[in-house]
């Protein structure tokens, strides 16, 4: 893959997280030092900084990969599916693939089992056909891939913003403006390793969310938000900005404090489309909203 002119100054590491959410950082960095990420054709460090058309080679070899995902019957929602994708509605509290303190119960391993095990292999045996996440407390639309073909086009696309996100929270408040375009730069937050932060450029990368309030009541309102990038928890730092945290979350915000406390996080992943990786027929999905956000969506 090749760095494009607003890449200059980024870390590689932080790059290839951006592009390959199917692997983590450390996976990143280990891959890195170990040979296995080539930078113009020769071996790198995780933290060299990045110049607009750098070519970045990624090979992810079999032995690196950690324990296999076994396939587990957990029930699915399923919005649609071919031979080359699924797409479903994530339940809240479900995590997306395993990883540290969840070796399995993820939506990987009910995706295993319902697919019998035809899922693409490009993000290694912890991750198959894993494209983009949601948080474990985030319900909604995920797309998975079966084909490593598919896998490819999916991550090109989410990486190109050729995919359109919209999401429904319910927020602590009501925002100052009705609507607006939220522009910020999104990096890890410097005291608290847990959570993300609007931060100075060059630092981070670049975070572009529309919102619009579409209804509520003093304590409480219904925003709809659009995602034109997908950096970590944007939603969720974004609209905390406005000085209006998302009700139920335990990161950003004190929920037992908030004026409607909620036992979730209210974030659902509304509706996603894209095109189709193989025929390119343009489709669109919508998860209805859990019945938390029944009494906002009323007034909205």
């Amino acid at each position: 893959m090749r760095a494009e002119p607003a890449d200059a100054g980024s870390r590689l590491d932080r790059f290839l997280a951006a592009r390959l959410p199917q692997l983590s950082r450390a996976r990143i960095q280990a891959l890195v030092r170990s040979g296995h990420i080539r930078l113009n054709g020769a071996g790198a460090k995780p933290s060299q900084l990045l110049a607009a058309g750098d070519e970045i080679a990624v090979e992810v070899p079999v032995a690196a990969a950690p324990a296999e995902a076994v396939p587990q019957a957990i029930p699915l929602s399923v919005l649609y599916e071919d031979a080359q994708i699924i797409v479903v509605d994530k339940p809240h509290g479900l995590v997306v693939h395993p990883a540290a303190g969840n070796p399995d119960g993820t939506l990987v391993n009910a995706l295993l089992h319902h697919c019998k095990g035809s899922l693409s292999g490009v993000g290694g045996v912890e991750r198959p056909g894993i494209v983009h996440r949601l948080d474990k407390d985030t319900s909604g639309c995920l797309v998975a891939a079966k084909t490593d073909a598919a896998h490819r086009a999916l991550v090109e696309a989410f990486s190109g913003r050729r995919v359109d996100k919209t999401y429904l929270a319910v927020v602590d408040g009501r925002p100052r403006e009705a609507s607006g375009r939220i522009v910020t730069h999104i990096d890890r937050h410097p005291a608290d390793r847990q959570k993300m932060a609007n931060v100075d450029p060059p630092r981070g990368r670049e975070a572009i969310t529309d919102y619009r309030v579409r209804g509520g009541r003093a304590d409480a309102n219904l925003v709809e938000c659009r995602l034109h990038t997908g950096r970590t928890h944007q939603i969720r730092v974004h609209l905390k900005s406005l000085g209006t945290p998302i009700l139920g979350d335990p990161i950003y915000a004190k929920p037992a404090r908030q004026r409607h406390p909620s036992t979730r996080l209210m974030l659902h992943a509304w509706k996603l489309g894209f095109a189709h990786p193989t025929t390119g027929e343009p489709l669109a999905f919508e998860a209805p909203a859990p019945p938390e956000f029944g009494p906002w969506l009323a007034d909205g």
